[in-house]
């Protein structure tokens, strides 16, 4: 069957019914747990912590993501049924296959609960796989006779979670936008590519550093027409308007055409950006040695005309510059690293590796690094050298690198014999070859020629924005 998105919204009482339960049930568990007493400490981790995190993570990723990623409630619900699973069973421990039985319902219990959120199931089967625990917890506390009390508070607040869960399931909706959501293996910054071809799957694992699979393209662009094109726009009021401008709106137009150059590799799988063109660059407030400097990141969309690019551009420049030291949001956030011992800033950078690897970076450090991006753009005509092969970040996942140099001129003998001067810019990129192979990077440049032969068509959105991933 086709996966349905499954979410749950905040305006919603019953999520937040459901919220009041769950922490009623943390509450109680401490409370209980402590008047009871407990008798070690690896205890206190399996039947205190454990359970109790799990708890309230449910009730934060609810809250905080139910709208995009509800089924990473699963997370906390796998915690729940390793707690469930190392708890002390007296109704059960006397009879090993009954205890056998039961480890096995645990394990359906977590896997059916993973496979209905991720929408590969009715999410009403989730009213049944909650009451039947609730009913059972129950029927044990009505057989209980004169410990009635006692075995009611030992389950109170398994009870209060699973009558939190059940009026969840009324407070699950189904997307009907037509648009793809997130699920499992999609990243926060990414939606992962499914349909590659085996062999270009299993290439990221023998080809995972990004440097060892770069190729180097590079190019000359005459820029007599696009010289033109850079006055019409500064006579209409652009007066920043620019070389940049052109080649960085050129590449969002090519993208349109030929989406796969959103692409980029993480944790040796592929991803796609979508209609998100996340560029990058470094800027310095004087044109000076002495001047700092410090990395944008400005979002663009394949519909972008020049002028849209021009816009956001200068709009994330002015507003970094405006600033009295160039202080960006990754400068501050490099400033508290800094504070780190040497030791443990390794450890620190390890852990963040090995977050980005499985897609766990929070979403706000992911839009502070200049490693995560679509394009990675820098100008060494501004600094009046030819452009440069920039190698590409094993850290992050930018997956194209491009520099221009100065404009040169150059003398060329005409077909009537004549000679005519002309101008022109280098191009240089650096590319990861994985994320397309090398006749589509051929096709996009041939494209990007093109574009750049007749800049005029970069006042209009393109006819057509061809999706990466249907």
């Amino acid at each position: 069957m086709k996966r349905k998105a499954l979410f749950v919204s905040r305006k919603n009482a019953l999520t937040w019914l459901m919220a009041l339960c769950l922490v009623g049930s943390a509450v109680a568990r401490i409370v209980i747990t402590g008047v009871k007493g407990i008798g070690y400490s690896q205890e206190v981790w399996s039947q205190i912590v454990l359970p109790v995190a799990a708890t309230l993570l449910f009730v934060l990723i609810t809250l905080i993501n139910g709208k995009e990623m509800f089924y990473k409630t699963a997370i906390p619900v796998w915690m729940m049924g390793i707690y469930f699973a190392v708890r002390p069973h007296f109704y059960v421990s006397g009879n090993p296959f009954i205890l056998g039985m039961f480890y096995t319902c645990i394990f359906f219990f977590c896997l059916l609960y993973t496979v209905i959120t991720a929408g590969r199931l009715y999410p009403w089967l989730l009213m049944v796989l909650f009451a039947v625990p609730l009913g059972a917890m129950g029927y044990l506390c009505s057989v209980a006779g004169d410990l009635l009390n006692l075995v009611f508070l030992m389950f109170l607040p398994d009870m209060l979670l699973f009558v939190g869960l059940l009026l969840l399931v009324f407070a699950i909706r189904i997307h009907t936008d037509g648009q793809y959501h997130p699920t499992w293996g999609d990243r926060s910054d990414g939606r992962r590519v499914r349909t590659l071809a085996p062999m270009a799957q299993i290439t990221m694992y023998f080809q995972w550093e990004r440097n060892i699979c770069s190729n180097f393209f590079e190019e000359s662009f005459e820029i007599t027409h696009i010289d033109r094109y850079i006055r019409q726009k500064r006579r209409e009021g652009l007066t920043d308007f620019g070389i940049t401008h052109v080649l960085l709106a050129a590449y969002v137009r090519g993208v349109a055409k030929y989406p796969q150059l959103n692409r980029f590799i993480s944790g040796q799988k592929v991803y796609s950006r979508g209609d998100d063109i996340q560029y990058c660059m470094v800027i310095k407030k004087e044109m000076t040695v002495d001047s700092p400097d410090t990395s944008i990141k400005v979002h663009l969309n394949p519909r972008d005309t020049a002028v849209d690019v021009y816009h956001k551009l200068n709009a994330a420049i002015e507003s970094v510059k405006a600033t009295q030291e160039l202080d960006s949001s990754l400068d501050s956030l490099i400033q508290y690293l800094n504070l780190i011992p040497g030791v443990l800033l390794k450890f620190v950078v390890w852990l963040l590796k090995f977050l980005d690897y499985f897609g766990l970076l929070p979403k706000f450090l992911l839009e502070l690094s200049p490693f995560h991006g679509s394009l990675f753009f820098t100008s060494m005509g501004s600094l009046g050298i030819p452009p440069i092969y920039h190698h590409l970040y094993d850290f992050g996942n930018i997956p194209a690198f491009g520099a221009f140099g100065c404009k040169r001129r150059a003398l060329e003998v005409q077909e009537d014999g004549s000679v005519v001067q002309k101008k022109y810019i280098d191009v240089k990129f650096v590319l990861d070859e994985r994320i397309c192979d090398g006749y589509y990077y051929a096709t996009f440049f041939k494209h990007y020629r093109r574009l750049l032969a007749h800049p005029e068509v970069l006042d209009y959105p393109p006819e057509e924005v061809v999706p990466d991933i249907d």
